[in-house]
């Protein structure tokens, strides 16, 4: 408020000096006083009344009032100034007369002109309003028009963006409901079916139903659910770990065809039980690349156990491996029946199990695909399906190791 006043004190004074010089140069000192007890309260007068609607002190008014009102203190400053000039003679009444006449008809145009330009502004701001009332009833669709003037047209263009990145967070918020849900019943599922069976093998050895050997067959059967209730725990508390960017491991220069030889031997007894032949082909000299051993580890050995378990019979899975760049991308493929589209994209969710696994009657936690992808992304690579003619090939990337 303060330096709105300041503001209009100077305009004041300005408009003062440029009028005295003009009027010195016209009729000397004199008409310099005159002019300057014309002008000044008139002028004052005016800033006035457009410093009170400005602030609000005249109540609110539409966009049509305010420019309505910059016009007629623009008009009246003049109007005034002629009537009073007459009055003390400072000019003649037949100017005085003439000039009110040719003020009234600029004035009319003046009027219309103002009606013209505030128009479209006015309709411009209604249409911003619309279009936000619209995003406020929930409607995600509205678009803001608006040409009346550039600032105006940056305005609607800036409605629209916060409109789309509503829209699509309410996407992404509607997404991760949705898989959350799916976690939950996922979760739920495969907790119920090891604790069920839990139950019932406690229940039965509580009532002495079971002779000596079935009860160690039910003991043997319990520890089975136990591990699998503990591998399902381990592995969703290390996955919401990764997600939540909580882990502290230290990376190093990892000869690949070293880790990925361990790695195959320790997966080759479920291999061999499947009748799956396990293979690598990584060269000797290779660049290392940059990552955590036991976790890279802990990828391989979840993508081979995944792709072990979709290869039939006599089937293979190979590990391959080359630099690319300034990373390295290696990957796991195998002669299994391979993956639909409409799964490819949704593989690496958590609990997504695709094809003839989607009844969760197989055995696992189906967050092993899930835990490799988030320990890819913690070293700063990706993971995704690659195209295959026949089987499943997966591909990641990790940082090559320099210096």
């Amino acid at each position: 408020m303060r330096r709105s006043l300041v503001g209009s004190g100077l305009v004041l004074i300005a408009a003062l000096g440029i009028s005295s010089v003009v009027m010195v140069i016209a009729g000397g000192g004199h008409a310099v006083v005159v002019t300057a007890e014309i002008l000044v309260p008139i002028g004052v007068l005016a800033l006035l009344v457009a410093q009170a609607a400005a602030s609000g002190w005249l109540g609110p008014t539409t966009l049509h009032r305010r420019f309505g009102l910059g016009l007629g203190l623009a008009l009246g400053q003049l109007l005034a100034a002629l009537v009073i000039g007459a009055a003390v003679m400072f000019v003649s009444d037949h100017d005085a007369l003439a000039t009110i006449g040719l003020l009234v008809f600029a004035a009319l145009i003046a009027a219309r002109a103002a009606q013209l330009l505030s128009s479209g502004v006015e309709r411009d701001i209604r249409n911003v309003r619309d279009g936000l009332q619209a995003v406020q009833r929930g409607d995600r669709q509205a678009r803001v028009t608006a040409s009346s003037s550039t600032e105006l047209s940056d305005l609607a263009t800036a409605a629209n963006r916060m409109i789309g990145t509503l829209q699509s967070e309410e996407r992404q918020r509607d997404a991760a409901d949705n898989a959350r849900r799916q976690v939950i019943a996922a979760v739920s599922h495969d907790l119920r079916t090891p604790l069920t069976s839990l139950r019932l093998l406690t229940q039965a050895l509580d009532d002495d139903l079971v002779d000596a050997a079935t009860a160690r067959r039910y003991v043997q059967t319990m520890g089975t659910n136990v591990q699998t209730l503990s591998v399902l725990i381990d592995d969703l508390f290390e996955l919401s770990r990764l997600d939540a960017g909580d882990f502290a491991w230290s990376t190093e220069a990892v000869a690949l065809s070293e880790l990925v030889r361990d790695t195959i031997t320790s997966m080759s007894p479920a291999a061999d039980a499947k009748c799956v032949s396990l293979g690598a082909s990584i060269a000797p000299d290779l660049a290392p690349a940059r990552a955590n051993p036991d976790k890279l580890q802990r990828v391989l050995c979840n993508l081979l156990q995944n792709a072990i378990h979709h290869t039939p019979a006599d089937g293979s899975v190979l590990v391959s491996a080359q630099a690319a760049e300034d990373t390295m991308e290696i990957e796991v493929a195998d002669t299994g029946a391979g993956i639909d589209a409409q799964d490819a994209q949704r593989v690496f969710e958590p609990f997504y199990r695709a094809g003839s696994d989607a009844s969760r009657s197989e055995a696992g936690s189906g967050l092993g695909l899930a835990i490799a992808r988030a320990i890819v992304e913690a070293h700063g690579g990706r993971i995704w399906l690659a195209e295959a003619p026949h089987g499943t090939r997966v591909r990641f990337t990790l940082p090559l190791a320099t210096g």
